[in-house]
């Protein structure tokens, strides 16, 4: 698998604190997440989430150590945003919600050396919140339950 020269943009539809931009935002940061997984370069993702976002740096600490790019994810392993199942902004202003994220069937060396793991085609529910940051939202905190 040749490596994307750069990762992803935020798209138009994702730029602003509406609730339209907020579920863009999903689209957009799954963008993201599946270039670290080939690169194994998280900055572009860690730039979109909070710092205190505990799931965003697990799979930033994961996909540093585990990725296509050194042989440690190979088939049908990129995530899809298969829709928004809910969303809504919250007392504090932030943006809260479930989405439904799919994958294929793929295989993952958990160590360098290991023998490559099948892992089945899966889909699981993102719980997420939102936060406003720089006039766009940003990851504040999310969880993906399979």
């Amino acid at each position: 698998m040749s490596s994307p020269a750069a990762p992803p943009s935020r798209p138009d539809a994702a730029a602003g604190n509406s609730l339209a931009a907020g579920e863009a935002f999903l689209g957009y940061y799954i963008e993201l997440l599946n270039y670290s997984y080939v690169t194994g370069d998280s900055a572009p993702f860690l730039a979109e989430s909070d710092k205190g976002c505990v799931g965003c740096n697990g799979i930033a600490k994961y996909v540093q150590k585990i990725n296509a790019n050194n042989g440690g994810l190979e088939g049908d392993f990129k995530d899809q945003l298969v829709d928004v199942k809910e969303i809504y902004r919250g007392e504090s202003g932030r943006l809260g919600g479930s989405a439904s994220v799919k994958s294929g069937a793929y295989r993952e060396r958990p160590t360098p050396g290991a023998p490559l793991v099948s892992q089945p085609a899966s889909t699981g529910t993102m719980e997420f919140t939102l936060s406003a940051k720089g006039g766009n939202w940003v990851m504040f905190e999310m969880q993906i339950n399979e």
